[in-house]
């Protein structure tokens, strides 16, 4: 048996005693054959539940999940505490348009100066277009949405016979984009476009409904148990302001993983460099933006299916907080932990389809009682200015654990460009428990996942998902109700140490990933990957944001 620990009230932590541990993950890295065979061994019925039990002692879950006492009550879903008014923002009704909010944001961004894009009659190349971009493009009949579809259209199917392959959409229809772009183009003929976002093409991750296509979250099967009757709430929102949807992007497997890997659609590749991956799960978002056929996807984020893709390929993603977007109509809609949130290509632009999604859905209006959202006010220097007095807090031993300390270096010269150019000040931080903050995800997350496919799996579905799938589903079934208990217990305490560093600073700045896109091991294209080790550090510094 082991010894009891007893944790102190985190009120009462003394955090000159915390001290920075490297996260050492104790698991194997297995592709073909043996990836199979340890499949099969963990699925089996006693076997599998002792190589499960060895392996969670080994990375001290058990510990701190069944040897732990917690003093802190539990919280089940996360909350908003009380918080001071913001300088320099905008506040939004969320009850307003999506095309009324949208057109607020667009009043809250810098001026934006055609000829610092535009040269006469010649046009830039399709291939980095930005929103407003595309918008004085269309209105002053540079081009048209028609005109942009068939170039998209065009490079899309001219994706199948690329070598190596590079798979990006699981549900198109070129025809329907054609629909779109006609509507569009009319709109602009006749002087009355819809919004900013009118005639611009986004990409929908394959966990999102976007009807007529169905939704099958990258599995082989999901669309024959799951119709898609109509649009996601903010898929819908999208289309109210005009935007064009080119289909249903590529993803890992039902967002079970951080590289990408998909055996079953195929591997979703960095546009910046072909033989490494994207970062997962939202892969295909993150890659139809970088490679510049779409201005922005949307994506899901539950432990950094957003963030960490969107890093990798060079591109920008939000995580936005619990309960600003709807979940309605995605298939990761029950959990407590999951959001969906948008993928560009710019900050101004990841704010313009924001503000199209936002929007709590009634029953977490009522239980979380969120505060208004607010966009930051750009349009002037004298608000741009608010940036210098930003307090950066920083925890140097975490902000340095990295794969290569290239990465920590250039995030070091980008808090010195602040500091030099804003004025901005970094402050030194601790963060305490960062190993129970990321057992408590990984249980919290893994329990709803678990929750929402055990119909599915126990009905013979289970056996068709992707190898690296089951082990994560199998560790999950290991999970007790007890754990999820303890997990959300620290959910609570985890939430108190990030309350009192909110007093102190604004941000908490650190890297996106531990670790720039790994390699594709060409013995993980046909049967998968688990590489726990890589998993630890794209998913290093970004659990903080599922609270």
């Amino acid at each position: 048996m082991g010894k009891k620990r007893v944790m102190v009230p985190a009120k009462d932590l003394d955090l000159s005693t915390v001290k920075y541990e490297h996260e050492v993950i104790k698991a194997p890295h297995l592709t073909g054959s043996m990836l199979k065979l340890f499949v099969r061994m963990v699925e089996a019925p006693v076997l599998g539940s002792l190589i499960m039990s060895f392996l969670k002692k080994q990375n001290k879950m058990v510990e701190m999940l069944q040897n732990t006492v917690i003093p802190e009550a539990p919280m089940f879903k996360p909350e908003f505490p009380p918080q001071d008014a913001e300088p320099s923002v905008v506040i939004v009704d969320e009850e307003r348009k999506p095309e009324d909010r949208v057109e607020l944001a667009l009043k809250c961004l810098p001026h934006y100066d055609p000829a610092s894009c535009w040269s006469g009659d010649s046009l830039p190349s399709f291939r980095y277009w930005k929103i407003r971009d595309y918008a004085y493009a269309y209105r002053s009949k540079l081009v048209t949405p028609s005109m942009v579809a068939e170039k998209i259209i065009s490079i899309i199917e001219d994706c199948n016979y690329h070598k190596p392959p590079t798979p990006l959409l699981i549900s198109f229809d070129a025809e329907d984009i054609r629909k779109q772009a006609a509507a569009s183009t009319q709109r602009f003929e006749e002087g009355n476009p819809l919004s900013i976002l009118d005639g611009i093409f986004m990409a929908i991750k394959d966990d999102i409904d976007c009807y007529p296509h169905p939704s099958k979250g990258a599995t082989t099967w999901m669309h024959e148990v799951r119709s898609v009757e109509k649009d996601a709430v903010c898929v819908s929102r999208l289309r109210s302001c005009g935007v064009i949807l080119v289909g249903k992007v590529n993803m890992h497997e039902l967002g079970m993983g951080t590289t990408g890997n998909n055996p079953n659609y195929g591997t979703t590749r960095n546009p910046h460099a072909l033989e490494r991956y994207t970062g997962g799960s939202s892969s295909g978002p993150a890659a139809i933006v970088a490679s510049g056929l779409c201005s922005a996807a949307l994506g899901t984020d539950g432990g950094g299916s957003v963030r960490i893709p969107s890093s990798l390929c060079g591109v920008v993603g939000l995580k936005t907080t619990y309960g600003r977007t709807s979940m309605e109509g995605s298939i990761c809609d029950a959990g407590t932990v999951e959001i969906i949130g948008p993928i560009a290509s710019t900050v101004e632009d990841v704010i313009l389809v924001y503000a199209a999604i936002l929007g709590s859905s009634p029953e977490d209006r009522i239980s979380l009682r969120p505060p208004p959202p607010c966009f930051p006010d750009l349009s002037s220097l004298e608000n741009a200015n608010t940036l210098g007095s930003l307090r950066l807090g920083k925890y140097t031993e975490w902000f340095n654990d990295v794969h290569s300390t290239d990465i920590s270096d250039v995030c070091e010269d980008v808090l010195k460009l602040l500091s030099k150019s804003h004025g901005c000040e970094t402050i030194e931080i601790v963060i305490p428990e960062l190993h129970e903050m990321r057992t408590a995800h990984v249980v919290s997350i893994g329990s709803e996942t678990q929750c929402s496919l055990n119909p599915d799996c126990e009905d013979g579905k289970g056996v068709k998902l992707t190898y690296d799938t089951r082990i994560s589903m199998a560790l999950f079934r290991s999970f007790t109700a007890s754990d999820y208990v303890a997990a959300q217990c620290l959910r609570r305490r985890i939430m108190h140490h990030h309350m009192e560093i909110f007093k102190k600073v604004d941000v908490i700045v650190t890297p996106t990933t531990g670790m720039t896109a790994p390699k594709i091991p060409s013995s993980a294209l046909k049967d998968g990957e688990t590489d726990m080790q890589v998993t630890a550090y794209l998913m290093r510094f970004i659990i903080a944001g599922w609270l």
